[in-house]
């Protein structure tokens, strides 16, 4: 049988100069970030690392922050694009929380110093080259939260009055400062990341369901509020007490 040759579509030979440009200076930096750490790397070393000019490199990056999401944002988009498509797999809210959250807590571990790097100055990133590639990367993984959110609210799992919005940020705020928490050991284990993670999360989930008590109290509470005022203030102790 003859065998057709799929030949693959050959990018320019700029667009190949500009990309292996960006690959050398995204592993300089690397390398500098780790062995010499961020705040002693010079943009100078860096570029001569890279074997590129420093008018090139700030082609690429505006600054040494700007640089961390070079090295990372290609990475972020496809731990995003897998923690999402692993917690499509689950059933439960919080079987999907944690399969979003597992990923990142296994990826952040693989390279402790540098994720640390990353995970510091992402703090208020909102103005460089790369910056608004990692807004869409983190607004995909909030929009991803909010939907597996929607559905749990749909099936009365969770609060269904609360805004699906303000609970995912809910959730996320708990994951990013508590993988912080975490990435600062000496040698952070993941695991056990993990199990201080579900832990905090079970505490914010039992604090949404929603109790067999909640429609008898939503009523008293209504009924009160349209009683006159001079009437509340007898009725009040009864509403609060109830």
């Amino acid at each position: 049988m003859r065998v057709r040759k799929v030949i693959t579509p050959q990018i320019g030979l700029r667009e190949q100069n500009k990309f292996e440009k960006c690959q050398r200076i995204r592993d300089a930096a690397r390398e500098l970030f780790s062995s010499l750490g961020y705040d002693s790397a010079t943009l100078r070393q860096i570029a001569h690392r890279a074997h590129v000019g420093l008018g090139t490199l700030f082609n690429y990056a505006q600054d040494k922050r700007d640089l961390v999401f070079l090295i990372f944002n290609e990475e972020l988009d496809a731990l995003t694009s897998e923690a999402l498509a692993a917690a499509q797999s689950q059933q439960g809210l919080m079987e999907q929380l944690m399969a979003i959250f597992e990923r990142h807590y296994r990826y952040f571990g693989k390279d402790p110093k540098m994720s640390r790097i990353l995970l510091r100055e992402l703090v208020f990133y909102s103005e460089g080259k790369q910056a608004a590639s990692f807004l869409e990367i983190r607004g995909r993984l909030l929009s991803g939260i909010e939907t597996f959110v929607r559905s749990a609210q749909k099936k009365w799992l969770i609060r269904a009055t609360e805004d699906p919005k303000i609970i995912a940020r809910y959730f996320f705020f708990v994951f990013s400062a508590e993988i912080r928490w975490w990435i600062a050991n000496n040698k952070p284990n993941p695991d056990a990341g993990l199990v201080n993670l579900e832990r905090l999360l079970e505490l914010q989930m039992n604090g949404l369901k929603p109790s067999a008590g909640d429609s008898r109290r939503r009523k008293r509470t209504g009924d009160y509020l349209k009683l006159p005022d001079s009437k509340r203030s007898t009725d009040k102790t009864a509403v609060v007490e109830s």
